[in-house]
């Protein structure tokens, strides 16, 4: 069966996880319930000889979340790659974007293992820790220290919430593939948050 067609008690328990992911239990994404991600136990079609694997709840949950946050922070870490005032903070985004573009080759590879949909399940949603339309728009309209500021205080609130569902996905999820990369992502987002903390801005922008 295909995960997007799983019954609604496997959607929902989907949503709930997710919901429990974000920053403790802040509010998922909104509108919420027929758009959510959709599985449960599902089961890959391997290559000859190799073992099925098999996706858990966590596991398509995690990679249909981290997916789109990675695509909509890539469009913010561009921006400030040409616009941010601080040599120092370019310098760091350009990094963070070079290292966030490979980690999304991985998580769209993973979602071709996992027999999912490239589909962004959370378009048009706003979930803790992705970078919406609004925050893009006012990116754009802000500049110098002022453009630094709020692109830092986006790009801390991505790393953390990111961080924070990867490291659910280390615990719950079912698949080594998987665990595996939210490991790394963990690894880069802990480094990245503690080089973001000592940037010029840092301290107005992040309180």
């Amino acid at each position: 069966m295909n995960p997007i067609d799983l019954p609604p008690r496997h959607r929902a328990a989907v949503l709930v996880l997710l919901g429990a992911l974000a920053l403790g239990g802040a509010a998922g994404c909104s509108p919420a319930a027929e758009s959510a991600p959709r599985s449960a136990q599902t089961r890959e079609s391997p290559p000859t000889g190799t073992p099925t694997a098999t996706s858990t709840a966590t596991d398509v949950g995690w990679v249909q979340l981290m997916t789109p946050m990675n695509q909509q922070a890539l469009k913010l870490l561009a921006l400030a790659a040409e616009r941010a005032a601080e040599p120092r903070v370019r310098d760091f985004v350009a990094r963070l974007r070079t290292g966030q573009e490979a980690e999304l080759v991985r998580l769209r590879a993973l979602l071709t293992r996992m027999g999912l949909p490239a589909t962004d399940v959370h378009a048009g949603h706003d979930m803790p820790g992705m970078v919406t339309v609004r925050d893009l728009e006012a990116a754009r309209a802000a500049e110098g220290s002022a453009f630094d500021r709020l692109v830092l205080a986006q790009v801390r609130d991505h790393l953390r919430q990111s961080a924070q569902v990867s490291r659910s996905e280390i615990t719950s999820g079912g698949r080594a593939d998987a665990r595996e990369l939210a490991a790394a992502l963990v690894t880069a987002r802990e480094t990245s948050l503690a080089e973001l903390e000592r940037l010029p801005g840092a301290v107005r922008a992040l309180g």
